[in-house]
């Protein structure tokens, strides 16, 4: 991300900047589950909307947490991979998910992130 996007200098602002919308860490936590190709992501239970992921695995790539490829599966699709900085917001995702777990009436771990 550019200096010039920022809102401040603070790591948690900054952090916000790139992962911190409605849906950003959602598609990690799909990615992380062994999903890669868009209609995988789209079948999530949330229902992002297509234009939603769109822009969202655009973003995820410009940021350098994704990568694409062409799909060894389907014809002109694409496969997405997490990268190496994106694995590394696995941490982040298994505090989220705990703090669910134990803060909020109701939240139950339903997709299984693979190690």
């Amino acid at each position: 991300m550019r200096q010039s996007k920022r809102r401040s200098v603070c790591p948690v602002a900054c952090t916000l900047d790139l992962i911190g919308d409605r849906w950003t860490l959602l598609v990690v936590r799909d990615l992380m589950a062994g999903k890669s190709h868009f209609h995988e992501f789209a079948k999530s239970p949330e229902r992002i909307a297509t234009n939603i992921l769109a822009d969202r695995l655009a973003r995820l790539e410009k940021d350098k947490l994704i990568a694409s490829y062409p799909s060894s599966v389907r014809a002109g699709a694409f496969e997405y991979r997490l990268t190496e900085r994106g694995r590394s917001l696995r941490p982040v995702l298994e505090a989220v998910r705990d703090w669910g777990l134990a803060n909020v009436r109701g939240a139950r771990a339903q997709i299984q992130v693979e190690p």
